[in-house]
């Protein structure tokens, strides 16, 4: 790998993936650049976490927002996608099977709760919120006209989830209870 800085988007633009130039402000950089993000923030929550489980799933989001990255980096429309470079239905219901392993740890919901309690929990309702944007951001991109698989979109919609009922369960583990929401 060369030099970390290469001095060719000083004036705006970047490329995509093979190559493309295109501005700093598109969708498609804004889309990659959350998922960025969100996976920053992840490794924040990971160095949170006591639960060699949980640091260990959160890896492999990791590993996978790469891979969503990479896509929604690749201007699709002119190249084919590689299969390690996609999301799978596997890494989907992966999300789901943690998500309902997670339920059976807390208990049911039935009020809303505020973002908050221990500091590992309250980071995961910022990745959580993070996640969503990151969403918003891929659906604005399929708005412009962007072709971006289904698989994209599930992920990240299951993992926002995951990242909900995780921060409750990091709250169950500290023995702090999820912060109830009330009108005042």
């Amino acid at each position: 790998m060369g030099k970390v800085y290469t001095k060719t988007g000083d004036r705006g633009q970047t490329s995509l993936v093979g190559g493309q130039r295109v501005s700093k402000c598109c969708d498609r950089l804004e889309s990659y650049g959350t998922v960025d993000e969100l996976n920053s923030h992840i490794g924040v929550l990971i160095t949170c976490c006591a639960d060699a489980h949980d640091v260990e799933f959160l890896t492999d989001v990791q590993r996978a927002l790469f891979v969503v990255g990479g896509y929604l980096a690749t201007d699709n429309s002119e190249r084919e996608v590689r299969p390690g470079n996609i999301v799978t239905d596997e890494m989907v219901t992966q999300l789901e099977d943690e998500i309902d392993h997670l339920e059976t740890m807390v208990p049911p919901l039935r009020l809303f709760i505020l973002p908050g309690g221990c500091r590992a929990a309250a980071q995961a309702h910022v990745c959580r919120t993070v996640c969503r944007r990151a969403e918003r951001c891929v659906f604005r991109l399929v708005e412009c006209g962007a072709e971006v698989d289904e698989q994209i979109t599930a992920y990240l919609n299951r993992l926002s989830d995951y990242l909900f009922v995780l921060a409750r369960k990091l709250n169950a583990d500290e023995g702090t209870e999820d912060v109830i929401w009330k009108r005042k």
